[in-house]
C-alpha cells in the first residue's frame, strides 16, 4: 500500500533548504503533495505578503520535479479542508513549524502521522535570512 506524503510551505524565494525538505518529505512515502500558501495566509502567518504570487510559487515548486502534485492551499477559514482533501498517511512539518503541532493534531484525523523534518544548513538557507541579506543589498 502507498503512503500519501502531505508538505506546506510558502516557498516564496526556493533554494536550497526548501529542496532538501522535499526530498526528505518525499522519503517517508510514495507520492508527495506539496500545498503551497495563499497569499493572504502567507501574510497572516508571516507578517508580510510574499514576494512572489501565490501562482509563481506553485510554478517555482512544480519545477523543482520533486513533488507528484503542487497546489494552493484553501481559501477561506478552513486551513484543514486540504488535509481532509489530500488525505495523507504523514504530514511532514519544517523544522521551523512547530508552533503548528497542537492545532494540526486536534483538526485531523486520528491515524495521520506527523514528522518534523530536518533543517538544512538554516544558517544560510532560510527565507527570512535570505530576503533580510537582498535587501541589504538592494535588491528587494
Amino acid at each position: 500500500m502507498s503512503k500519501k506524503v502531505l508538505v506546506f510551505g510558502t516557498f516564496d524565494i526556493v533554494h536550497a533548504g526548501h529542496i532538501h525538505m522535499l526530498n526528505e518529505a518525499k522519503d517517508y512515502g510514495d507520492y508527495l503533495t506539496v500545498i503551497v500558501s495563499r497569499d493572504d495566509t502567507a501574510a497572516q502567518v508571516k507578517g508580510n505578503a510574499p514576494i512572489y504570487g501565490e501562482n509563481d510559487r506553485v510554478e517555482a515548486v512544480k519545477a523543482l520535479s520533486i513533488a507528484d502534485k503542487v497546489r494552493l492551499g484553501n481559501l477561506g477559514e478552513d486551513k484543514y479542508q486540504v488535509i481532509r482533501e489530500e488525505d495523507p498517511d504523514i504530514i511532514g512539518l519544517g523544522y521551523d513549524q512547530v508552533a503548528f503541532v497542537d492545532k494540526l493534531k486536534e483538526n485531523i484525523k486520528e491515524g495521520i502521522e506527523i514528522v518534523q523534518l530536518k533543517a538544512y544548513k538554516p544558517e544560510i538557507y532560510k527565507s527570512s535570512k535570505i530576503k533580510e541579506q537582498m535587501r541589504k543589498e538592494g535588491k528587494l
